[in-house]
C-alpha cells in the first residue's frame, strides 16, 4: 500500500473535489481525504510518500489516436514544414542517407500552408531520383508520391479512380503524384510493411513518451495489425497504458464470428467500437458538405457512406453487441450519421427484450470529429446519447483553412460549447499523428481557441465555443471513460477507482492558459505503479 500525502489533489469527484492525501493498494484507490485522517489509518502498513505540496490530477486519456501510425511515424520524415521547398529539402537530406531503391516515407505536409500549393511527382523525382517516395498528408486523407512509387503501384494514365478516391492528374490526364482518399491505398499497399513484432516494438518505444505527456490511456483507431501488436506487447508485460481498441469495419464479420463485443477484454486492452468512415477531410476538401466549398461551386466533398448503408451495417453491429464510431467531418456527413444513429437507437430499443441482444448496457456509439454540424443537427448527439469525440487542437490548426473553405459556416465548426450545452458527452483527443497527442496542448486549444503564438486574437477563434478548464479536463478523463464503458472505475480519483494519476508542479486549475503548454508531469502512475 502507498499513501500520497501533502498534495493538492483535484479528484474530479463532485462528492470530494479537493483532497490532501490518497491511499492506494492493489492498483486502485482505497481512500481519499485529508492528511491526518489518511495517515493515521495507514501509518505502519503503507509506504508514505510526501509530495511536498505538488498537484495531483487524474491520468489523462487520448480519445482518438492512430497508435501504430503514430509510433511508426516517429521514424518517418517530418513533412510539416512552412514551405514546399523545405519539405523537399528534408526529402533530399533523407535520400542522401538512404540506400538506393529503398523507400522514403514521410508524413505531415499540408498544401494549404504552402504558398506554392500541392507538389508533384516531378518535384519528388528531382530530389530523390533513386528512391520511391510516399508522403502522407497531415490530414491522412491524401498522399504525395513520386514517379518511382507510382510505377511500383502500376499507376499510369490508364489507371481508373478507385471507388471512394481519386488520382490527381495534370492537364494532359497523367497522374500528378497526389492521391486522394481510397486512391492512397494503390501506393500504400506496395510499401513494405513491418510485421506485428516490429510494430509492437515501435509502440513499446513510444509509450514512455506518451506517459511524459500525461497520458495513461488511449483510444486507438488503427487496424488489425495494431491489435495483434498490442497483444504481443501485453504478452511481453510491457503494455502499461490503457488501450480501447477499435475494430475496422472490414473486420467486423470476423469479430462477430469470434463472439467479440464492445467491452471485451480487461482494463488494459479492451474492445471498443467498430470504425466506419462517412466522408473525407477538410484539408483536401473531401469532407461531405450540404453546400459547396467556398470558391469551388462544383465541389461538395465525398460522401463515402450514407445513412441507409450506415443503418444496414450498424444493425449487424448492434445485434452483436458492437458499438459504432463513425468518422464525420462535413455537415452533410454529420447529418447522415445522425439520421442513421436515430434509426439504430430505435432498433436497440426494439431488441431490449431479447435475452440474446438486450442484456447489454446502452451501446456507447460515437461520432469522430464532428467538425462542422448544421445548427439543426447540433442538439441530436446529446438527445441520442452519442459521444462527441472531438479534437480541440484541430480547431486551432484548421481555423484559417475553415474560414477559407467554409466561409460563414465556420462559426458552427469545432463547436464544443454547443455540444456540451446540448448535454453531449465530450471525449477529446488529437487524431495523432495528425496533431501532437500532448493533452495539455489540447486543453490549451479547448479553453483559448488560439494557437500558441496567440493567433488569431487574444479572445480566440469564435470564442463563444471556448470551454472552462474543468469542462475541458473532463473531456480527457470522465468523457473517454464513459465512451469506453469504464466510468465506474476510471476518470476520477475516488475509492474503488483505478490509481491512474499525474503529479504536477503547476496547478492547471490556477495557472494562466499559456502555462498549460509548459506542463510536463513530474511523476505518472498507472494502476498503482509509478511509470515515471
Amino acid at each position: 500500500m502507498q499513501v500520497l500525502y501533502n498534495a493538492h489533489i483535484h479528484t474530479l469527484d463532485d462528492n470530494y473535489p479537493l483532497a490532501e492525501a490518497l491511499a492506494i493498494g492493489g492498483g486502485s484507490i482505497i481512500a481519499v481525504g485529508d492528511d491526518l485522517t489518511i495517515r493515521s489509518h495507514c501509518e505502519g502498513v503503507a509506504e508514505l510518500i510526501n509530495l511536498g505540496g505538488k498537484v495531483i490530477i487524474p491520468g489523462l486519456t487520448e480519445a482518438h489516436i492512430h497508435l501504430e501510425q503514430y509510433a511508426l511515424g516517429l521514424q518517418k520524415v517530418d513533412c510539416e514544414t512552412p514551405s514546399r521547398a523545405e519539405c523537399l529539402e528534408r526529402i533530399a537530406h533523407r535520400a542522401r542517407s538512404t540506400p538506393s531503391g529503398s523507400w522514403i516515407l514521410g508524413h505531415g505536409w499540408n498544401q494549404n500552408d504552402w504558398a506554392a500549393g500541392f507538389g508533384t511527382a516531378g518535384d519528388l523525382d528531382a530530389v530523390a531520383p533513386q528512391h520511391p517516395v510516399y508522403l502522407t498528408a497531415k490530414s491522412l486523407h491524401a498522399a504525395w508520391a513520386n514517379s518511382a512509387a507510382l510505377s511500383l503501384a502500376y499507376i499510369d494514365r490508364a489507371t481508373a479512380d478507385p471507388l471512394g478516391g481519386r488520382l490527381g492528374r495534370d492537364e494532359d490526364g497523367n497522374p500528378d503524384g497526389i492521391l486522394y482518399e481510397a486512391a492512397m491505398e494503390l501506393v500504400s499497399r506496395v510499401v513494405p510493411e513491418p510485421d506485428e513484432n516490429q510494430v509492437a516494438e515501435a509502440i513499446g518505444t513510444t509509450i514512455p513518451g506518451l506517459w511524459r505527456m500525461g497520458l495513461t490511456g488511449v483510444h486507438d483507431f488503427d487496424r488489425r495489425r495494431c491489435l495483434l501488436a498490442l497483444q504481443i506487447l501485453k504478452g511481453w508485460g510491457d503494455l502499461n497504458l490503457r488501450v480501447l481498441k477499435s475494430i475496422p469495419i472490414e473486420d467486423m464479420s470476423y469479430a462477430i464470428s469470434l463472439g467479440l463485443h464492445s467491452g471485451f477484454g480487461d482494463d488494459f486492452l479492451r474492445i471498443g467500437q467498430v470504425k466506419l468512415f462517412s466522408d473525407g477531410a477538410l484539408g483536401p476538401r473531401t469532407a461531405a458538405m450540404l453546400g459547396a466549398y467556398t470558391g469551388e461551386p462544383d465541389n461538395q466533398g465525398m460522401l463515402l457512406m450514407d445513412a441507409e448503408e450506415l443503418v444496414e451495417r450498424g444493425r449487424t453491429a448492434v445485434d452483436n453487441g458492437l458499438a459504432l464510431a463513425v468518422h464525420a467531418i462535413g455537415d452533410r456527413a454529420n447529418h447522415e450519421v445522425l439520421n442513421a444513429f436515430a434509426k439504430l437507437r430505435e432498433h436497440e430499443r426494439s431488441i431490449q427484450g431479447d435475452t440474446n441482444s438486450g442484456r447489454r448496457q446502452k451501446l456507447r456509439h460515437r461520432i469522430e470529429h464532428v467538425q462542422l454540424i448544421h445548427p439543426d443537427d447540433a442538439p441530436r448527439l446529446g438527445s441520442l446519447g452519442i459521444v462527441a469525440s472531438m479534437q480541440p487542437i484541430h480547431a486551432t490548426s484548421d481555423m484559417f483553412m475553415a474560414d477559407r473553405f467554409w466561409g460563414e459556416r465556420a462559426k458552427h465548426s469545432y463547436a464544443w460549447r454547443t455540444q456540451l450545452d446540448h448535454e453531449a458527452i465530450l471525449a477529446f483527443g488529437s487524431d495523432a499523428p495528425v496533431e501532437t497527442p500532448n493533452p495539455f496542448a489540447g486543453l490549451h486549444a479547448a479553453i483559448t481557441r488560439r494557437r500558441p503564438d496567440g493567433r488569431p486574437s487574444e479572445n480566440g477563434w469564435y470564442p463563444e465555443q471556448r470551454l472552462g478548464f474543468k469542462e475541458a479536463l473532463r473531456a480527457y478523463t470522465s468523457g473517454p471513460a464513459y465512451a469506453a464503458g469504464m466510468e465506474d472505475r476510471l476518470g476520477k480519483l475516488a475509492p474503488g477507482y483505478l490509481a491512474d494519476l499525474l503529479v504536477l508542479d503547476i496547478d492547471p486549475f490556477e495557472c494562466e492558459p499559456d502555462q498549460l503548454l509548459e506542463i510536463q508531469p513530474r511523476r505518472v502512475m498507472v494502476g498503482g505503479t509509478w511509470v515515471i
